[in-house]
Order: structure tokens, then C-alpha cells, then sequence
């Protein structure tokens, strides 16, 4: 979601949660960036608006790449996609990421289970020094503790996942950007759009890198990107271990819909097969077979 409307609406459509704010919206189509007052407001109003104790997955500013703000000026850089953004922004310039994390602490006790996770992690430095700018503010504002998690889009963090799992709460792979990065395709170009597919055997092999990764610290693992919504794409993502699935509101009823009809066994069987294919199109015929 990016706003409350898109919470509310999720709330009418069978969602159980929200496994994805995209905090970069309420920091969009401004002139100057949102202050923190601005920002509890909106993380308590969108926490309220879920069921009590329902988790609500808030992803702090991911900028940069394909997402510029007219008032934090990124230097233009040849390889956009490679340079800063997500939290490297962040941690960059600090003074963002303090303020965005005591607006997310102010709306703990709204009503929602609050999650934090950070985008654009590619080492365990990166996420070391973006929790403890986040611990910081945390002790200083006196609230519990609260789960921090991280997007799985950089392969660099499927391949090293036990090392994350010991640190992180929890993984939500972003398999558009981690598609992008596995094929060095750029998603955004219309020549090579059709071939960015997630359900490339390739990048499958690292979703279930981090759903082991995850499994061996009792983290759970979900999927925020498009392919979370696939049908084509949702049995094999059981098999493989995930256990969380975000997708738009739109798309929540015939999801789980499909899961109901499932045997985990029979998901598990299906995965191992996908793995084996040489193609994404050699994964859908198999999946369609199902």
C-alpha cells in the first residue's frame, strides 16, 4: 500500500495485514520533505485502520534509482539502479532515517503490530548501522522493541542468508528489483521488459535461499514483488518455503482463494521440478500443469 485509502480499501478485500508500506509516497509530490509529526500521524492513522494486532510491514524511504525527490538531490550517477538509494540514502544522510524512525515508533501502540524493514540492504554493515541509528531512537523514545527486517533484492543477501538470519526478524524477498539484479536487466527498459521474469529458475534458487536461510532461525520469510500475486507463481513460492505473500488489495481474495486448495507436500514437489527448468516460460508451462 501507500496510503491509508489503500489500507482501508486492503481491510475490504480479505487482507490480512499489510506486508508493504511504501513509505516513499508520503514523500513524493511535495516540495519539502514530511515532518515527523506529519509522518506519526499518517503510520498511526494507517495502523489504526488495520484489525488490532495485525501486522502492518513499514518499509522506511526507498528513493533513489527510478524514485527521485526534488528536494534530497542525488548527484546523477551513470548506473543509477547501482548507486544511492533505498537506505543507502539513509544512512548517507542519517538525519532522514532518525526522523522516519521515531514517527514509526510514535504509532507502535496504534493498534496494528508495527514492522520495520529496510530496502536495498547488500551487506550486513549496511543493516548493522541502519538498526542501530533505529535502537537509538528506539531507547531514547522509551518503546519496546520492535521487529526489523529487511528486503532480500540484492542476491548478495540470498546467498549469505544464515549469516542475515542471525541478525535479521524477518525477510520479504522484493523480486522485482532482485530479478533485475540477478539478470542485470533494467526492469524499466521496454526492450528487455518481457524477459525480467521472477519465475526464472535462477531467481527462484535464491528465494529458496532465504526461505532456508530463514527456516533455520525461525524467521518468517515472505514475497512483497509482483510475483506474490502470480497464480502461476504462488504454489511454487509455498514449496519453496515462503510464508507471507504481499500484493495488492486487488488481487488478496483470488490468492487465497488458491492457497485453500493446496497441499504443502505436493507445492514442495512442484518447486524441486521448477528448479530443474532452464527457462521462466519452462516454469509457467510446468506451474499451468499443476
Amino acid at each position: 500500500i501507500g496510503n491509508l485509502e489503500d489500507a482501508r480499501a486492503a481491510m475490504t478485500k480479505g487482507a490480512e495485514g499489510v506486508g508493504l508500506l511504501r513509505s516513499e509516497f508520503i514523500f513524493l509530490g511535495r516540495t519539502k520533505a514530511p515532518t515527523e509529526d506529519e509522518q506519526a500521524q499518517i503510520y498511526t492513522d494507517i495502523a489504526a485502520s488495520l484489525h488490532p494486532g495485525q501486522p502492518l510491514v513499514i518499509r522506511t524511504l526507498d528513493v533513489g534509482g527510478d524514485k527521485p525527490l526534488p528536494y534530497l538531490p542525488i548527484a546523477p550517477e551513470e548506473n543509477p539502479f547501482l548507486g544511492e538509494r533505498g537506505i543507502r540514502v539513509g544512512l548517507d544522510r542519517p538525519e532522514i532515517l532518525r526522523t522516519q524512525s521515531r514517527a514509526i515508533l510514535r504509532a507502535a501502540d496504534a493498534g496494528a503490530r508495527i514492522n520495520v524493514m529496510f530496502p536495498m540492504i547488500a551487506t550486513l554493515e549496511d543493516f548493522r548501522r541502519a538498526k542501530a541509528i533505529f535502537e537509538e531512537e528506539r531507547e531514547a523514545l522509551g518503546v519496546a522493541p520492535v521487529p526489523v527486517g529487511i528486503m532480500v533484492e540484492v542476491p548478495s543477501v540470498a546467498v549469505m542468508a544464515p549469516q542475515f538470519a542471525a541478525e535479521v526478524d524477518f525477510f520479504s524477498v522484493g523480486t522485482n528489483d532482485l530479478t533485475q539484479y540477478t539478470l542485470a536487466m533494467d526492469r524499466g527498459n521496454p526492450e528487455l521488459a518481457a524477459e525480467v521474469d521472477a519465475l526464472h529458475p535462477a531467481v527462484l534458487r535464491l528465494i529458496a535461499a532465504a526461505a532456508e536461510g530463514g527456516r533455520k532461525h525461525a524467521l518468517w520469510t515472505g514475497v512483497c514483488g509482483g510475483l506474490a500475486g502470480d497464480l502461476a507463481a504462488v504454489p511454487i513460492l509455498v514449496g519453496l518455503g515462503v510464508t507471507e505473500l504481499s500484493m495488492p488489495g486487488a488481487t488478496v481474495a483470488e490468492v487465497k482463494a488458491m492457497l485453500r486448495t493446496l497441499s504443502p507436500e505436493a507445492c514442495r514437489r512442484l518447486a524441486a521440478q521448477a528448479l530443474l527448468q532452464d527457462s521462466p516460460a519452462a516454469v509457467r508451462t510446468l506451474s499451468n500443469s499443476f
